[in-house]
C-alpha cells in the first residue's frame, strides 16, 4: 500500500471568528482526522480570523492575509473547504475563497499547468436546512475550475430538521451516516492524492 506522505489544509468558512464554537470548524477537524488515519497531516484554517480581502489577484496589496494562506495551500496536497449553508448558498466566506482562487487560472508552471493541477479538493458542509448537494454542487464546480480535482464522494455533510435550531455541534455524538460519509471522503481523497502526485497531469 502506498504511504507516500500528503498535507491538507482545511479552510473553515463560517462567519464566526474565533473563539465562537463553529459547526463548520467541527466537521472539518472531523475530516482532518479522518484524513489522518491515511498518513495526512496538516491544519485548519479559520477564514473569519484572518483578513482575506476581496478580489481575484493572488496578492490584493498591504494588510492582504490570503498571501500566506495561498501558500499553504500550494504547499498542501489536499484542500478541504467546509462552509455552512445560508440562505440556500455557501457562505459569503467561502464564496471569498472560490473569488481569491480564480486568480490561479492565471498562475502556471513551467508546462503550463496550473499550480493546482494534482491537487486534490473535498467539501464539507452544515446547515439547518435543506440544500447540502446544492451548495456542494457550488463548490464542487468552483473548485473544478480553478484546477482541483475532486475524488468520488468528495463532500461529507448533515442537515437538521427544516425549521428548527439544533446545529451540528450540539449534537451529543456524530450520527453514523455523517461519519461514515467523512471516512469515505478521507479514504478516496488521499488515495487519489497519492497517485496524482505519483502522475501528474500532462502538460497543457
Amino acid at each position: 500500500m502506498d504511504t507516500t506522505p500528503l498535507r491538507a489544509v482545511a479552510l473553515v468558512c463560517t462567519l464566526s471568528p474565533s473563539p465562537a464554537p463553529s459547526s463548520s470548524q467541527l466537521l472539518a477537524e472531523q475530516t482532518m482526522a479522518a484524513l489522518g488515519e491515511h498518513g495526512v497531516t496538516g491544519k485548519t484554517i479559520r477564514i473569519a480570523d484572518r483578513n482575506v480581502l476581496p478580489g481575484v489577484k493572488t496578492d490584493m496589496g498591504q494588510g492582504d492575509d490570503w498571501p500566506e494562506i495561498r501558500d499553504t495551500i500550494l504547499g498542501s496536497d489536499i484542500l478541504v473547504l467546509s462552509t455552512p449553508i445560508w440562505l440556500g448558498h455557501p457562505s459569503s466566506i467561502a464564496q471569498r475563497v472560490l473569488e481569491r482562487l480564480d486568480a490561479e487560472l492565471s498562475e502556471t508552471d513551467d508546462e503550463g499547468r496550473l499550480l493546482t493541477y494534482g491537487k486534490v479538493a473535498a467539501v464539507c458542509v452544515v446547515g439547518n436546512e435543506d440544500g447540502a448537494h446544492k451548495t456542494g454542487a457550488d463548490l464542487f464546480q468552483g473548485l473544478n475550475d480553478v484546477g482541483f480535482t475532486l475524488a468520488p464522494g468528495a463532500v461529507t455533510y448533515w442537515v437538521g430538521e427544516a425549521m428548527q435550531g439544533t446545529d451540528y455541534q450540539d449534537l451529543e455524538k456524530t450520527p453514523e451516516a455523517t461519519a461514515g460519509t467523512t471516512a469515505t471522503l478521507a479514504a478516496n481523497t488521499a488515495h487519489l492524492a497519492r497517485r496524482l502526485k505519483a502522475a501528474p497531469y500532462p502538460p497543457s
